[in-house]
Parts: C-alpha cells; sequence; structure tokens
C-alpha cells in the first residue's frame, strides 16, 4: 500500500484567519469547564441580536413558494433591482441592474472579483490593519502582499503618502474598509476625494467594503466612495450580514460604477466566474428587498443598542493602565494599543485567555505589523463586557505591575 503523504497545495501555506483561529484553544478550555467570554467575533446573532421579521418572514414565504432550485446566477431580478435602487440612495449614478452580482456572503464576491482581475505577481493594496480575507486571497491568487498603513494619530485613516508609495507597474487596485474593521474608523470625504484621484491618476480599480455603512454613532454620516467617483471604476460591496444581523445567511453585492468602456471586460470576466459556480442560495435574495426598506426606526434602534456598549469599551479600556484606544465611529469593533513592550501578540492573547478566559484577537491576525493591538467586539450585553473588562484590567495590573 503506498503511504506517501498528500501534499496541500503551496498556495495554503500562508493562509491565516485568527478570528477563527483563536476558538480552537477556547474551545478546549471550555470543555475543561471554563466560561469563555467572546470578544473574538462579529455575530450579533450569538448574544442579544434577532434578525428583522420582515426578513425572515419574506425567507419563509420564498422556500413555501418553492422558490428552492437555482436563481439567475447573477442574483433574482427583485434583489438586483432593489440594490440598484440603494445605490441611487447613496449618490452613486449611472448604474443599472446589470451592473449587480449578488453573492454567497461578500467574501464569495470579493473573492470572484479579485480572481477576475488579479494575475499571478501581481497585487492590490491593502489596508493595515484590514479584514484577513483579503490577506488570504494573496496566496490563493498567487499574488503579491501590499499593504498601505492606516494612522492612528489621525483616527485610523489611510496615511495617503504611503498608500501613493506603495503602487507600483503590477499594483491593479485599492482596497477600502470604510467604516474600517477592526478599527471601527470612518473615513473623511476628503481621504475618500484623495483615494479617488489617486486611483484615477494610475488606472486603478477601487474596491470599496462598505458592509458596516448603517452603523454609525454620534450622528456620522457615511459617504459611499462611488458617489463622488463618475468615472473611476468602483465596486460598491455590501451585504445582509453585519447592517441587518444575518451573517449566517451570506448573502452579499457588488454594484459596478465608473467608466462604462474601461469595466466592460473586467465585469464580464466577474459574471463568468458567477455563472461557473451556478447560483448563489436562492430563498435567502429575497429577504434583499424587505431588508433595503427597513424604516429607519430599525436603525435607530440598533444604534441605540450599540452605542452604550461602544461607550463603555471606549471608557473603561482607556481607563485600564497599559492600554488605550481610540474611539469607533462606526461597525462594532475596537483596536486597543498595549502601551507597554509586547513581543509576541498571539501569545498575549492565549495568555489573557488561558488565565482570564476573556478570547480576543491579536493585531497581527488583522495583518498589523507591530504586536502591540488587539481587537475587541463589544456585541455582547454590557454586564457581559463589564466582566471582561474588569477581567482585562485584573490582568493588566498584574502584568505591567507585576502584582
Amino acid at each position: 500500500m503506498n503511504t506517501m503523504e498528500i501534499k496541500p497545495a503551496a498556495r495554503t501555506e500562508n493562509i491565516r484567519y485568527a478570528i477563527r483561529d483563536v476558538v480552537v484553544e477556547a474551545d478546549r478550555l471550555k470543555k475543561q469547564g471554563a466560561n469563555i467570554l467572546h470578544l473574538n467575533i462579529g455575530n450579533p446573532n450569538a448574544f442579544d441580536f434577532t434578525t428583522p421579521e420582515w426578513m425572515s418572514e419574506a425567507v419563509f414565504k420564498a422556500i413555501k413558494d418553492n422558490k428552492n432550485g437555482y436563481a439567475d446566477s447573477l442574483g433574482i431580478p427583485e434583489a438586483r433591482q432593489a440594490i440598484l435602487e440603494e445605490a441611487g440612495r447613496k449618490g452613486i449614478k449611472n448604474v443599472t441592474d446589470e451592473d449587480v452580482v449578488v453573492g454567497t456572503g461578500v467574501s464569495e464576491v470579493i473573492e470572484m472579483c479579485l480572481s477576475a482581475l488579479v494575475n499571478p505577481g501581481e497585487n492590490f493594496l491593502i489596508p493595515n490593519p484590514g479584514y484577513p480575507l483579503y490577506n488570504a486571497l494573496v496566496s490563493k491568487l498567487d499574488t503579491t502582499l501590499n499593504k498601505y498603513t492606516l494612522d492612528e494619530g489621525k483616527n485610523w485613516e489611510p496615511d495617503m503618502d504611503e498608500l501613493r508609495k506603495k503602487i507600483n507597474d503590477k499594483t491593479r487596485a485599492i482596497i477600502i474598509i470604510n467604516p474600517n474593521n477592526p478599527t471601527g474608523s470612518l473615513y473623511s470625504r476628503k481621504v475618500l476625494e484623495e483615494i479617488i484621484d489617486v486611483a484615477n491618476e494610475h488606472n486603478l480599480v477601487i474596491f470599496s467594503d462598505e458592509i458596516y455603512d448603517r452603523i454609525l454613532y454620534d450622528g456620522e454620516t457615511h459617504t459611499s466612495t462611488a458617489s463622488l467617483a463618475d468615472d473611476v471604476p468602483v465596486l460598491t460591496l455590501n451585504g445582509l450580514a453585519k447592517n441587518y444581523l444575518v451573517p449566517g445567511w451570506r448573502v452579499g453585492w457588488a454594484v459596478f460604477s465608473g467608466d462604462r468602456k474601461k469595466l466592460e471586460n473586467y465585469k464580464e470576466a466577474v459574471f463568468k466566474l458567477a455563472r461557473a459556480r451556478l447560483s448563489t442560495t436562492h430563498p435567502f435574495q429575497f429577504a434583499i428587498k424587505p431588508a433595503l426598506s427597513s424604516p429607519k426606526t430599525y436603525f435607530d434602534d440598533l444604534i441605540q443598542k450599540l452605542t452604550p456598549r461602544r461607550d463603555l469599551t471606549y471608557k473603561r479600556l482607556n481607563e485600564i493602565e497599559g492600554m488605550s484606544v481610540t474611539k469607533p465611529k462606526g461597525a462594532f469593533y475596537a483596536f486597543p494599543k498595549f502601551d507597554f513592550k509586547v513581543e509576541d501578540d498571539m501569545k498575549l492573547i492565549m495568555d489573557i485567555l488561558h488565565k482570564k478566559h476573556v478570547l480576543m484577537v491579536p493585531g497581527s491576525g488583522f495583518g498589523w505589523d507591530r504586536p502591540d493591538h488587539f481587537r475587541i467586539v463589544f456585541l455582547p450585553q454590557p454586564e457581559i463586557l463589564t466582566e471582561a473588562y474588569n477581567k482585562l484590567e485584573e490582568y493588566m495590573k498584574e502584568k505591567v505591575k507585576g502584582k
């Protein structure tokens, strides 16, 4: 019998997903009886957030009506029309439903769109820190990692001077995550206009990941990148997962906008990939129209529920000696800093998990180059957050002061 090992493809060697990877050790501790406080993953439904009834009813009706076969590869017509109308409300001009593709979560859409654009050896600019999917796709697509820094001193907006310097003759696109995961930052109109100018100068496609665009605090407003760029190619990425509290439904989309002549062949390449995988989940697409028609009161209630948790997080973490954090303006994440020398952030996060049973994600899991940050999810109920932050404070007193 041949016992030779089956070797995995080299493209998988550098793929990491720290948000999930840290759970392995937490689950081991749970089996030993530990009560783990989860601040690691942006899953609202694991806490006291529930899916809007009008969306669930639409899906149940679709299932009952036997909408369980294959769908149109680009998305069902009523969903694409609703996405088009939402694009219009966001100020995105000159688009039709033929500029929309629906996928199995924004993750699938991002992968299809990058696969259709970037050749082996080329690169796309990724924010640092940023969502780990983009880093994982660098290995999967055999492209070159090219990160631009977000400046903590400027509320985690991009360092535009560095961004410009990172562009080379192999660069094809700029990724924007706004509001940002993991920092909770919100980009200003000025910065977005600068990015558009850079993309125009170097003939780059902008991927504007706006999955948290309705989760904003303190009266902030979100500017969709494509609303400022009539001619520059922009893919506006969005979905139901976060704004509408259904991450498990896996419904996302992209809207292509900008110069039609520039985009025509590229868009068709994306659509080829969409057709090759037949379709995305059929019944859940029927939730798109009612979701995008949700009343303003839904978002008012959501923000009212999240704001005290954001405020508690900001207050308590800045009170802990040895930590500091910038106030998030959007999403439900914070990216605190350890104000002391850290050699290995994963080792430190695992130490906190073992000693205090608080689970977080190290900054390196988001591509951050220095081992001095970590991400916290402030979705849990205030009493859970309070317990977690008290335990963090205990740990820091023991660590920093040697008590």
